[in-house]
């Protein structure tokens, strides 16, 4: 099936979006039902955290030319589908450990692929990025809303078949051909790894980019992690838990639609200090307060603790040139939602089991996000 680029980028953001819409929210709360203690659920998180780092890093690096990209989409998306089966099979610690690093592996680098597909595109036609990645928090929104209903209404066990289904619907959905006639890959093959990470790394508003990144996206290791354990745990139904991750990709949606209009003027440093106001703010609320309308004031200022700093990367990674995009979008993704998540989610994961107020953990979000601030790229 032949489909337009721009329908086929936001196919593709939709499909992707829609599978971590159900894994992201809810696959703490499948292991906290299975009986995995808190740490251990950390720690197993953690361990996919990592994976997505050398994911990332591995599946891009593998990407030579343009027309790579589609190629290793496809792949990555199968391998995912399989391994998504494998949550059905068992949840002994071994058997889960294998499974989360190996979906992590091949799930994380079909963002960077993505947005490098569309970085590169963008170049040459244009269009409006978020219009385009809006179609993912779309995704993301429906399909989290209808786990936090599947869990209230069956099991939890509902989580992982969903999930499956949605893998395989993705592996499906990659299978489709872009139309990319007349388009920047129908006469150039880029060659993208002109210059090595160390050679990126002499740039000193990259190095201070992908810090600040780091931090901000680490930040939300609890949330991410922990949330929605901590709010069944206060007494919140697995629907209003699907309601809150909802709400904050909702304002997330209407964000990236008026992104354009919006941050027309804006550098990516003053996004960056937004972004790390936010975090500051919403962390701390949430260490403060477990009230439902704080609470929706929280997940509405995800607009900016994730939003607004995912808008600043694109901008910056942009102003580069073509031939290091792929190697920055995969140092975004293998550093701000790999290793330094994962080492944030690790000690959340201790902090949570140890302390008496498990909202207290989100204080060690605060502490995380300040440095941020501090660190931004100076253009």
């Amino acid at each position: 099936m032949i489909t337009p680029i721009k329908c086929w980028l936001s196919l593709d953001y939709f499909v992707y979006f829609f599978s971590y819409g159900i894994f992201l929210p809810f696959i703490s709360v499948w292991m906290n039902n299975e009986g995995i203690d808190p740490s251990t659920i950390g720690l197993l998180l953690a361990f996919g955290l990592i994976a997505r780092f050398f994911g990332s890093l591995i599946i891009t690096s593998m990407v030579k030319r343009s027309d790579d990209l589609i190629s290793m989409l496809r792949f990555s998306s199968l391998m995912t589908f399989i391994f998504s089966i494998g949550l059905i099979v068992s949840s002994g610690w071994i058997w889960l450990l294998f499974i989360i690093l190996g979906f992590n592996f091949f799930f994380s680098p079909m963002v960077p692929l993505t947005d490098s597909l569309t970085s590169n595109f963008q170049k040459n036609k244009n269009f409006n990025y978020g219009k385009i990645r809006v179609w993912g928090s779309i995704a993301f929104i429906i399909s989290s809303t209808i786990t936090g209903h599947l869990v209230s209404s069956y099991t939890h066990k509902s989580i992982i078949y969903f999930l499956s289904i949605s893998t395989f619907f993705m592996f499906l959905t990659m299978m489709f051909h872009p139309n990319i006639r007349n388009s920047f890959f129908s006469y150039k093959k880029v060659i993208f790894y002109q210059k090595t990470i160390k050679q990126l790394f002499i740039d000193r508003s990259i190095v201070r980019f992908l810090i600040c990144i780091t931090l901000l996206q680490s930040s939300h290791a609890a949330y991410y992690g922990f949330s929605s354990i901590y709010w069944k745990e206060v007494g919140f139904s697995g629907k209003i838990i699907g309601w809150l991750w909802s709400i904050s990709i909702l304002i997330e949606v209407i964000l990236f639609i008026f992104s354009c209009s919006i941050f027309y003027k804006w550098k990516v440093n003053n996004l960056l200090f937004l972004s790390g106001f936010c975090a500051v703010t919403r962390w701390g609320l949430m260490a403060c307060s477990k009230s439902l309308p704080i609470l929706v004031i929280c997940q509405l200022l995800h607009s900016g603790t994730f939003t607004v700093c995912h808008l600043a990367s694109i901008q910056f990674i942009n102003s580069k040139n073509e031939t290091v995009i792929v190697r920055l979008q995969a140092l975004y993704s293998s550093l701000g939602l790999g290793i330094g998540l994962a080492i944030s989610t690790i000690l959340t994961g201790y902090f949570y089991k140890y302390v008496i107020n498990h909202g207290s953990i989100f204080w060690f979000m605060v502490i995380i996000a300040i440095p941020s601030v501090f660190i931004r790229p100076n253009k």
